[in-house]
C-alpha cells in the first residue's frame, strides 16, 4: 500500500494593521509549507490520484497543464517521489522557462501542444497508445482531488474561510469538508478568471447559504499581472513574513483586505485565509 504522508500546514495568526484597525482576526493555513514542489492544494489533489494509479498497478501518470503550471510541476515531482514515470502535455508552442526545466530535473517528458490540438488533449492521448499509465486532469481535480481537498478541513471555529478559485475544484472540496466537519462559517471563493460568471452553475449542488463566489478580484484576467498587485505582495511579505504568488493567493489576499475595507466583516469576527501554495509561479516574474 502507497503511503502518502500528511503534509505540514499549520495555521498562524497574521497581524496587520488595518486587519486589527477593524476589530478583526485574521489567520492564514499555511498549505504553501507542505512541500516546496507538491505544494498546498496539489499536494491534497494529488493523494487519491496517486492511490489510485498505485492500486491499478499503473506505473506512468500522464497529466495536462501551462507552461507555468504548478500542477504539472507537483506531477513531476510526486512521480519522482512515489515512483512513476510521468509525462505532461503542455498546451501551446515550446519554450523553456524554471518551472519546466525542474519538471524535467523531476525526470518528467514534456509533450508541446498547440493550442487548438490542446482543446481535444484527452482523446489524443488515447490514441497514443500509453503502457499501463493513469491520466489525471488538469489541475488534479475531479472526484479524487477534491476528496483530498476536503481532508484539509479540521474542526474550525471561523465566521469566514476564505480561498482563491480557478477551475474550482478547490472550493468545492473545501465546501465538502466544511459540511463534514459540520463547521459553520460562510465560505467565500475568490475567481481568478475574468468572465467566469458561469461558475456558478457548478455549484448549485451545495447549499447557497454555506459559500459565496466573488468574480470582481481577478485583477484583469488569470495569470494577468500588474504593478500594483506586486506592490501588494512585497508589501504584505514585509509586514508578514509571508509570501504570496501573483496569480492566486495575492489576489484572493488582496480581495479579502479591499473587502474589510469596504465594511464586508462584522467586528470580532474571525477570518480563515487557505494558502494554497503555488509559489513558483513567482518565478514568471523575476
Amino acid at each position: 500500500m502507497l503511503h502518502i504522508e500528511e503534509p505540514f500546514a499549520p495555521i498562524e495568526p497574521i497581524q496587520l494593521k488595518k486587519i486589527e484597525a477593524a476589530g478583526l482576526q485574521l489567520f492564514i493555513k499555511r498549505e504553501d509549507l507542505s512541500n516546496p514542489f507538491i505544494s498546498g492544494n496539489k499536494w491534497r489533489k494529488l493523494k487519491y490520484h496517486l492511490l489510485e494509479a498505485h492500486n491499478n498497478r499503473n506505473v506512468e501518470l500522464v497529466t495536462f497543464g501551462g507552461a507555468y503550471s504548478n500542477h504539472v510541476l507537483a506531477t513531476a515531482a510526486a512521480g519522482a517521489k512515489y515512483k512513476f514515470k510521468t509525462t505532461a502535455i503542455i498546451r501551446g508552442e515550446e519554450v523553456q522557462n524554471p518551472i519546466l526545466n525542474l519538471c524535467k530535473i523531476f525526470g518528467m517528458k514534456l509533450i508541446f501542444m498547440n493550442r487548438e490540438a490542446y482543446k481535444n488533449k484527452e482523446a489524443w492521448v488515447a490514441t497514443q497508445h500509453y503502457n499501463n499509465c493513469y491520466i489525471i486532469p488538469e489541475g488534479g481535480g475531479g472526484v479524487l482531488g477534491e476528496k483530498g481537498i476536503a481532508e484539509m478541513v479540521q474542526k474550525w471555529d471561523y465566521d469566514h474561510v476564505f480561498c482563491s478559485v480557478g477551475t474550482g475544484s478547490t472550493l468545492k472540496g473545501l465546501i465538502n469538508g466544511m459540511v463534514q466537519q459540520q463547521n459553520q462559517g460562510l465560505i467565500n471563493g475568490i475567481v481568478v478568471l475574468k468572465g467566469a460568471e458561469e461558475m456558478r452553475n457548478e455549484f448549485k449542488c451545495f447549499l447557497p447559504n454555506r459559500y459565496r463566489l466573488h468574480f470582481n478580484y481577478h485583477e484583469g484576467g488569470y495569470a494577468k499581472t500588474s504593478a500594483e498587485l506586486i506592490q501588494f505582495i512585497k508589501e504584505f511579505a514585509s509586514e508578514t513574513g509571508v509570501l504570496l504568488d501573483q496569480v492566486y493567493e495575492a489576489k484572493m489576499l488582496k480581495a479579502l483586505i479591499n473587502m474589510v475595507d469596504k465594511g464586508y466583516f462584522k467586528k470580532g469576527e474571525r477570518i480563515l485565509a487557505i494558502h494554497n501554495g503555488g509559489l513558483s509561479g513567482l518565478l514568471s516574474q523575476l
